[in-house]
């Protein structure tokens, strides 16, 4: 699972032409994050703690922690139903110092021309970024660039369809500073971007929104500024919208596979609902141990290649 798949790219540190006009990688990465997910990378729990990472993980942390062994068994759960959709699954190596590694999305974003690794802001996550990029040379996939102006996670980051970004900052772990550095590396390569405050709370923008297929995607739009929903519409996407109630327990927080298929947390039943009345196949979890610790099936999951349906 975790073999290298031959490049002709080849590993770099920095890919990104200062100007813009980087090609896109011939084999890595996508177009968006809703075609045809052929490979994943995850982080492994072998080390996983319970801290206080965000408001929701430290209310948990007082009220009922994570037993630990069963999120370990809801790992496992979440790593076959990747492979039953025949997702080739990739991990980052095992770092016994990198107690919340299993959030792959953070340390770095995949885009189409390679991975970002990011800059993060909890002081007991930054080894990850140095982590990332052991792994992305395992896997002979080059570096796009490295986040320096401030910090920036990978949460926040968040393809909307071809060409276009969705960037959230919610100040305690995207800074602003971050967020308009890569935001400036995206217009240069001809990217449209938006930009997206939001109260720190709600950590990362991909507890919000997330991309389903083409031209639908997923919003609590109770909390979601109003002026990104309307960006949404006037593009032409479909909203799903996601009860509060079930993204404040990281219920719009799941993984699109592509070819209308998704791995979702069982507890967000209204989403399930409404993609299955859209005759989507929907592998549904229990997620409900693992992301006491502060994250969902977004936050563990990043995509590494994804191709056009056929």
């Amino acid at each position: 699972m975790n073999d290298a798949i031959p490049s002709t790219e080849g590993f770099t540190l920095q890919r990104r032409q200062p100007n813009g006009g980087t090609r896109p990688l011939t084999h890595w990465g996508f177009r968006n994050e809703t075609d045809v997910l052929t490979d994943v990378l995850l982080g492994p729990p072998d080390h996983l703690r319970h801290m206080a990472t965000s408001s929701l993980s430290r209310k948990h942390l007082r009220e009922h922690p994570a037993d630990i062994g069963t999120a370990h068994a809801q790992h496992r759960a979440l790593v076959s139903a990747y492979e039953r959709f025949g997702v080739r699954v990739h991990f980052h190596s095992v770092r016994p110092e990198l107690p919340m590694q299993v959030y792959a999305r953070d340390s770095s974003v995949m885009t189409p021309f390679g991975a970002i690794i990011t800059n993060m802001a909890d002081r007991w996550r930054r080894g990850e970024n140095f982590a990332a990029m052991h792994t992305y040379e395992r896997l002979g996939i080059p570096i796009y660039d490295m986040v320096t102006a401030g910090t920036f996670e990978g949460g926040d980051f968040n393809v909307i369809e071809e060409g276009c970004v969705l960037i959230g900052c919610g100040g305690a772990r995207t800074q602003e500073e971050g967020a308009r550095q890569v935001e400036s590396w995206f217009k240069a390569e001809g990217w449209e971007t938006r930009l997206a405050f939001f109260d720190e709370y709600y950590v990362h923008i991909d507890l919000m929104v997330v991309p389903i297929a083409r031209k639908l995607t997923a919003v609590c739009t109770a909390c979601t500024e109003p002026a990104i929903v309307d960006w949404l519409r006037s593009k032409g996407h479909e909203i799903i919208d996601v009860p509060f109630e079930d993204t404040i327990n990281l219920g719009c927080n799941f993984m699109s596979l592509g070819r209308n298929r998704a791995i979702v947390p069982k507890l967000s039943q209204s989403l399930i609902r409404q993609l299955r009345a859209r005759d989507f196949q929907i592998a549904e979890l229990d997620m409900s141990e693992i992301s006491k610790t502060g994250g969902g099936i977004h936050c563990m999951a990043q995509s590494l290649r994804r191709v056009p349906a056929g």
